[in-house]
């Protein structure tokens, strides 16, 4: 008996000497900012192996049909029909197909409900249209002749289907669903029954299901742990040197450092563009999708934080990062202060010497197809503003946090059970306020900047309504609107 426990204790050691050896060479590589090229060539590989998975679907898919046609007397049913990789079924842009939302079964191009009644009609969007549109008639307002009789049931059909359309697919839930795939990633949580459609797919997905619970989940949570405990002790360290030129590269040093520890437990492949309008001061923008926004962009550069104060994981991060930098935390009861957040946030960027301070207008996650409306708080600092799009690949991995659905850590357990967290960041020229610019109109001119360079789609509609309902005046918008169009010139 001892001989066979000593034989496993061998066996044992064996294979957790290399597995702890390769751990510290991702750790130091990180920590130092180098890269062997691992992650991206194991990127590629995924890309081919996806590929090849999705011909033998394809595959599939046209045998069982072939077999049911055979046996079918319905010859419309039988069409071939067109590969997704095709022309016919061409992706014109992130969430879209062919100008219309990928996931739509609705096509909308007579009104959509908006909160802006002015903005209803496809011809009057953006800053301009609503110039445009308050400077004119109202679309479709009817003529004199036209009300001498009297209202009629036909006049709000046009609301009645817009409202309709609305109830059976809105833009406001979309966002907040993952992101629809076109071909599936050997990933159960996405898929349709894929993985037992054919022997061969069965194979590759079995085998991916071991490497990524068996071996890629446990390195990645070592080095979460190892990456969390540096940050700690790093910032710590940090914390007790004098302020100055020497304390502010020293955090930036180790702001870079660790988080880009944090990144490789994630095996996370960020690719930076035109890192000239890289922020240096003032305040940073983003469209918001998920927690990892923040160490997806403080893997390049140092940031200042703001934030409610939270506990558990999040908290731990929140206090380690606090010791070194002047990031700004409130309690719950002191968000809803909006000159109190207003004061510290105009507080933190009248001093040059402070990083920039990294801010989601959104408030809230999005799944990465759309910008939802920003918030104007930031936008009446009379700060510079860096705008920054963030577009995340999913075929590697949803990175949308649905924090209404999961917790922190169940979120977290779903990345690190992902092939990998790959996306592109792009840093946009500097922007300022225009003189006679509302803060307003100054936030919407961002997000659209935003939403054009990531390929995502601009929506005015307030990302909270996932949790609370539509304003009242909204409603009462539409109705004076609608009253408006009823009245005579």
């Amino acid at each position: 008996m001892a001989l066979i426990w000593t034989l496993l204790s061998l066996g044992f050691s064996l294979l957790l000497t290399p597995f702890l050896l390769f751990v510290a060479a991702i750790v130091i590589l990180a920590s130092i900012g180098k890269s062997l090229g691992v992650r991206r060539l194991y990127v590629n590989i995924l890309l081919k192996i996806f590929e090849y998975g999705r011909q033998h679907i394809e595959i599939a898919k046209n045998n069982l049909r072939r077999d049911s046609c055979d046996n079918s007397e319905d010859e419309a049913a039988c069409k071939p029909v067109p590969d997704s990789n095709s022309n016919d079924v061409k992706r014109l842009g992130n969430g879209q197909l062919n100008g219309v939302l990928a996931n739509s079964v609705i096509s909308r191009e007579d009104m959509i409900l908006v909160p802006d009644p002015v903005l209803n009609y496809p011809s009057h969007t953006g800053a301009e249209g609503r110039r445009d549109a308050a400077s004119q008639s109202l679309p479709r307002r009817l003529s004199f002749e036209t009300l001498k009789r009297e209202f009629e049931l036909a006049d709000c059909l046009e609301y009645v289907k817009t409202g309709v359309e609305a109830i059976i697919e809105d833009q406001v839930t979309l966002r907040f669903e993952a992101e629809e795939l076109k071909s599936w990633n050997l990933l159960t949580r996405t898929n349709l029954g894929y993985e037992f459609i054919s022997w061969r797919v069965t194979v590759i997905w079995m085998i991916g299901f071991l490497v990524r619970y068996f071996f890629l989940l446990p390195l990645r949570v070592l080095i979460c742990f190892i990456g969390v405990m540096w940050l700690t002790v790093c910032t710590g360290i940090v914390g007790y040197v004098p302020d100055g030129v020497f304390k502010r590269w020293l955090n930036r040093l180790v702001s870079i450092m660790c988080f880009g520890v944090l990144s490789s437990a994630l095996s996370a492949v960020i690719t930076y563009h035109n890192p000239e309008n890289r922020p240096k001061c003032g305040i940073c923008v983003a469209n918001h999708t998920s927690p990892i926004d923040v160490l997806v962009l403080a893997c390049d550069n140092c940031y200042a934080l703001i934030g409610q104060r939270h506990g558990g994981f999040l908290g731990i991060l929140q206090r380690a990062l606090a010791r070194a930098s002047p990031h700004i935390w409130f309690e719950r009861s002191e968000v809803k202060d909006r000159e109190a957040v207003a004061k510290r946030l105009r507080e933190h960027v009248s001093d040059p010497n402070n990083p920039p301070i990294l801010i989601f207008p959104e408030g809230t996650c999005i799944n990465n197809t759309s910008v939802m409306q920003f918030k104007k708080g930031s936008f009446e600092v009379g700060s510079v503003i860096y705008p920054v799009a963030i577009k995340y690949d999913p075929r590697f991995g949803d990175a949308f946090w649905n924090s209404s659905r999961f917790s922190m850590l169940q979120y977290l357990y779903m990345m690190m059970t992902s092939w990998a967290i790959v996306c592109d960041v792009w840093y946009l020229p500097p922007m300022y306020q225009k003189e006679g610019e509302t803060a307003i109109d100054f936030a919407n001119r961002v997000k659209s900047v935003i939403a054009r360079q990531g390929g995502l789609v601009d929506l005015m509609w307030d990302g909270q309504l996932k949790r609370m309902k539509p304003k009242k005046e909204w409603k009462e918008k539409q109705q004076e609107e609608f009253s408006k169009r009823l009245k005579v010139d």
